[in-house]
């Protein structure tokens, strides 16, 4: 596939940023890794667990407006995604055009801790979020848990990567208030490949 110099710029300086917060992003996921390694048949992260994230795709998205309700966003997006690092990071750069918006997903994997850490970045802000969510591949589908606040409020939020084949895969976001016990579905993305 060819890219215009543009592309390839913009492709570089990600990578570029990607390998940068590499470096300075530690210690996340260390309750998980604990976990982990009590159990040596416990699943843990590999190196190429994204693999199959990369390339060009269009997203369907379904996102709920308010907790609680039935009120659904529907709107299309689209994603660039590359595995980096020998397998160990991947970076997504999405973008939903007719809403002006643009972030990126990174993923990397604590080889030691063999748990990976998924981190976004909104374009508006170019801030790193904190904690990110960490987790590992189990069956086909990687489930993702960080603690989180909403207000004054805690929670946990869960994002899974499932239904993973070579054309298309989803990723869905839901939300706790009760420390894990229940969850509400608040975003669905729907992933088809495009090339």
């Amino acid at each position: 596939m060819s890219h215009a110099p543009a592309d390839d710029s913009r492709r570089t300086l990600l990578k570029t940023a990607a390998a940068g917060l590499a470096v300075c992003v530690t210690g996340t996921g260390s309750a998980l890794a604990s976990t982990i390694d009590a159990a040596a048949e416990a699943p843990y992260g590999k190196p190429g667990d994204f693999d199959f994230l990369a390339g060009e795709w269009k997203i369907q998205h379904r996102r709920l407006k308010t907790l609680g309700t039935d009120d659904w966003d529907v709107f299309e997006g689209e994603a660039t995604c590359w595995t980096i690092l020998g397998g160990v990071g991947s970076i997504e750069e999405l973008r939903i055009p007719a809403r002006n918006f643009s972030g990126m997903g990174l993923r990397l994997l604590d080889v030691e801790k063999r748990v990976w850490s998924d981190f976004w970045v909104n374009a508006k802000s170019g801030v790193l979020t904190t904690p990110g969510t960490t987790g590992v591949f189990v069956d086909g589908a990687g489930t993702f848990v960080a603690d989180d606040m909403d207000g004054d409020k805690p929670m946990k939020v869960r994002g899974v990567w499932d239904r993973i084949t070579p054309k298309s895969c989803r990723w869905h976001q839901a939300l706790s208030y009760d420390d894990g016990k229940t969850w509400q579905g608040q975003w669905f993305m729907d992933w088809t490949r495009v090339s």
